[in-house]
């Protein structure tokens, strides 16, 4: 008799969800074991129980399996990924809204330091360096879904008690700690996409993902300047408070675990609830993901919380595509707490039509997003295709190519079109230019990685968001000053020869090496 055969009847249960037992028939429970991990050839931490002839490893019912999340409806895939997006959009939307009510702020407070007012925006940033190093990792052990829910709430409470905010130091401190719990969505909801989507429909997703966290900084201030113009400085946080309410409320009906390990871990537990122990004593269940590690909690949580650090000092992917993207960040906060600056100081407009000119870096992230995501997936086909049917993470990269070149050019005319006082629609172009480079570049970058580092996605988006958020927050600290020396035409060119620099070979660097340094890697697939 067979090995599999032959733990089924040890198991004298049905591992279903009825959990039927007959003496006289024992359950079929192969279809929930390999007995062999040859049959599971992934190099990810995967059990090695092929020699224990008593260990029941629970997989998926086949490649077809419902419960699988990649084999979800679309509806089902569609409405996750819209819950994330929704997760990842307030957030930023948070983060940037204040920036045209500062001048309120430091009115009332009594802020006199061009840094500490640009500061009061960028902390909000600052605490995304941090809390991915948690939130990702606990995402990996205790779920995506519990985990993002429960942020969620942590950003709606202290974001509400912003508007409450008596003093400079209680604002930031709020503010802060509204940015732990806001930064859970950049950190996790790339895994849940990675967890749901195969790879060729991966890309409109993405592009969904992509976008909320570069279009909520655009539409947060717009709204944000109007808020300020006709109310108070208050009601920018109690407003993306009730918005955030209304987003949470749909995440704890459609928000729904996709995480692989802890659903099969969840499979193999009601199996162990269901075995006869009597007749078998020394049953062990395991699923394909167990190893032979230490599972306490110290060394699980020792582990995850490395992991990012690790996958960044390990993994050249991680280095260079994750100081392009700190510099991408870093651009698009500078642009965000500028552009009052360039609007109402040179071409002296009132702060509500000043804060319209965001709507320009908004159709740059927009346009070149929607563009982007029509096309990705239909690329990543064509490619693969070509390739004989295997897919590469590689074949996300050719957008990027055209947002590498279109970033330095709208730096360029934004800084010297202003420079010369020309029509505000010249600077308007030049910004929807850097918004068209940043998302391309964006968007690629979160791709790519998500395409290598599936099983740790999170771990690998939580280094790259770690660096993201530091440039966030320092760009706007230094941007005064630059432009005070430097005037915006000489200050955007300095940017723009750094964009080339480091954006213009990454590409080409990784369409020409990338599989190669993939296939040297531990962590990349």
């Amino acid at each position: 008799m067979s090995t599999t055969a032959n733990t089924a009847e040890e198991l004298g249960t049905s591992p279903t969800a009825t959990l039927h037992h007959h003496d006289n028939h024992p359950p079929d429970a192969s279809r929930y074991v390999a007995q062999d991990t040859s049959t599971h050839p992934n190099p990810n931490e995967k059990a090695d129980v092929g020699k224990h002839t008593n260990v029941l490893v629970v997989d998926w019912d086949g490649p077809d399996d419902p419960e699988n999340p990649k084999n979800w409806s679309f509806r089902r895939k569609w409405a996750a990924t819209a819950i994330i997006s929704g997760f990842t959009f307030i957030s930023p939307v948070s983060s940037a809204m204040v920036a045209p009510a500062t001048g309120q702020l430091a009115a009332e407070f009594g802020i006199h330091s061009s840094a500490i007012i640009a500061f009061t925006t960028s902390i909000f940033v600052l605490a995304y360096a941090i809390g991915p190093l948690f939130l990702g990792p606990l995402s990996e052990i205790f779920g995506r879904s519990r985990v993002l829910q429960l942020a969620n709430l942590w950003y709606l409470v202290w974001n509400l008690v912003c508007g409450f905010a008596q003093n400079e130091s209680q604002l930031l401190g709020f503010r802060f700690l509204a940015g732990l719990g806001g930064s859970a969505p950049l950190a996790i909801g790339g895994g849940v996409l990675g967890d749901c989507w195969h790879p060729e429909e991966r890309g409109k997703a993405i592009a969904l993902y992509s976008l909320a966290p570069l279009l909520g900084p655009v539409i947060g201030p717009t709204a944000g300047a109007w808020i300020a113009q006709r109310s108070t400085w208050r009601w920018v946080f109690w407003s993306t408070s009730i918005v955030d309410a209304a987003i949470q409320v749909l995440g704890l009906f459609f928000l729904q675990e996709t995480y692989a390990p802890l659903l099969l871990e969840r499979k193999a537990k009601t199996i162990r609830l269901s075995m006869d122990v009597e007749r078998t004593p020394h049953q062990e269940v395991r699923t394909i993901f167990d190893g032979k590690q230490d599972h306490s909690w110290s060394a699980i949580m020792t582990k995850s919380l490395v992991r990012p650090f690790t996958l960044f000092a390990q993994e050249p992917i991680i280095q260079l595509l994750g100081v392009y993207m700190a510099y991408l960040y870093g651009l698009l906060y500078l642009f965000l707490t500028t552009i009052p600056s360039i609007f109402e100081g040179i071409y002296e407009q009132p702060v509500g039509i000043a804060g319209l000119h965001y709507i320009a870096l908004g159709v740059g992230l927009t346009g070149a997003s929607q563009l982007n995501a029509g096309t990705m997936d239909k690329i990543y086909v064509h490619l693969k295709n070509k390739n004989g049917g295997v897919g590469k993470p590689e074949f996300r990269l050719p957008s990027m190519f055209l947002g590498t070149v279109l970033l330095p050019i709208g730096l360029l005319i934004t800084g010297w079109t202003v420079e010369a006082h020309a029509p505000w629609i010249a600077p308007d172009i030049g910004i929807a230019l850097v918004g068209a480079g940043v998302i391309l570049n964006f968007q690629c970058i979160q791709t790519y990685i998500v395409d290598g580092f599936t099983l740790y996605a999170a771990s690998a988006l939580a280094a790259v968001a770690f660096l993201r958020s530091l440039a966030g927050c320092g760009f706007p600290l230094f941007a005064p000053a630059m432009y005070s020396a430097l005037g915006y035409g000489k200050g955007d060119t300095v940017l723009a020869v750094v964009a080339i620099v480091i954006g213009c070979p990454a590409p080409w660097v990784f369409w020409r090496f990338g599989e190669r340094i993939r296939n040297a890697s531990r962590h990349a697939r």
